[in-house]
């Protein structure tokens, strides 16, 4: 965060440097943590896309080299159908996710809606054909003064205003009226600001040291939380609205909403008490994020199946689940 923070955005280029600086201690540290060693390693699992190619190579170029030095077997995962499994893991201590279900991963670089069918097949339903929730957020809280990652800010900045001050509209599809589209509502927080002088309030954020939530609120005024609420309350009515239409059309036992964006309590809430015609389930906030263990949890699918990649294994940057 600290690398790409002031930036306002992952910068590509940074971000495969800091893979290639960190992934041999990370992984030693794992291990360790784990109590365990490369002997005791029955496959490599690594994600081949989608995603920034720079980040993919790194950790791919040092799974096969794993794999080689080990004579291990490799497991190419996507990065997608990992945030899926993180919610099918966890969901496997009370009872597995009944299928087919539908699938909404939301985050800073996707927005899907996915049918996952037995044996963990796929159908894309819908998409966004612009920006990605996640992104939106991001792009918001940088045009605000917020910092980066905006989207824990405004989540938390949002109970404090009034989510029905400002009159944001739904996105109206055409087409496949299951995809999704943000940036219409992105431009129309741009000309909010624009309408206001809010260079005062936005320099003052911008200058804050480590800020906290109090913080934050002490320079934020009212107005401003009142946007921040009905951006968010818009965000979720359209994920939300979507994922709905998509249950009923395939008839799904069970929604999976997972991805960085799941964490958002704004999100988790609202889908507590929507009238949704299948049970929910969400991952805990430490499996929204990026992260090893959905990565891990999809592969075992692969892995049992002996679905192995080789060392021709490619990083792929829009690589599609199906």
């Amino acid at each position: 965060m600290a690398t790409h923070g002031k930036y306002g955005g992952v910068v590509p280029e940074l971000a495969s440097r800091e893979h290639l600086r960190a992934i041999v201690p990370v992984v030693r540290l794992a291990l360790g943590q784990a109590g365990t060693s490369f002997d005791d390693l029955a496959a490599i699992a690594v994600t081949e896309g989608p995603g920034l190619v720079g980040s993919l190579l790194v950790g791919i170029t040092y799974a096969k080299s794993i794999c080689f030095a080990r004579n291990l077997p490799l497991i190419g995962v996507n990065h997608i159908e990992g945030h899926i499994h993180a919610v099918i893991l966890e969901a496997q201590e009370t009872g597995a996710i009944e299928l087919p279900a539908v699938a909404l991963v939301v985050s800073g670089g996707h927005t899907h809606l996915f049918e996952v069918r037995e044996g963990y097949t796929y159908r894309l339903l819908g998409r966004t054909r612009d920006d990605a929730a996640g992104e939106a957020y991001d792009k918001v809280a940088k045009l605000l003064g917020f910092g980066y990652p905006g989207g824990p800010i405004i989540d938390q900045l949002a109970p404090h205003g009034d989510p029905r001050a400002v009159k944001f509209t739904l996105a109206h599809m055409k087409g496949n009226k299951l995809d999704f589209s943000f940036s219409g509502l992105k431009t129309a927080v741009l000309r909010w600001v624009q309408q206001r002088d809010l260079a005062g309030e936005i320099e003052a954020r911008r200058k804050l040291q480590n800020p906290s939530i109090e913080d934050w609120l002490r320079w934020t005024p009212k107005p401003t939380l009142d946007m921040l609420a009905s951006f968010q309350r818009t965000v979720i009515e359209e994920l939300l609205l979507r994922a709905t239409a998509s249950a009923e059309e395939i008839g799904a036992r069970a929604l999976i909403i997972s991805g960085g964006v799941a964490s958002n309590a704004g999100l988790r809430a609202a889908a507590r008490s929507a009238n949704f015609p299948c049970p929910v389930y969400f991952p805990s906030p430490a499996l929204s994020t990026d992260n090893a263990v959905m990565i891990a949890a999809a592969a075992f699918v692969k892995f049992r199946q002996g679905s192995f990649a080789d060392l021709t294994l490619r990083a792929q940057a829009n690589l599609a689940l199906a």
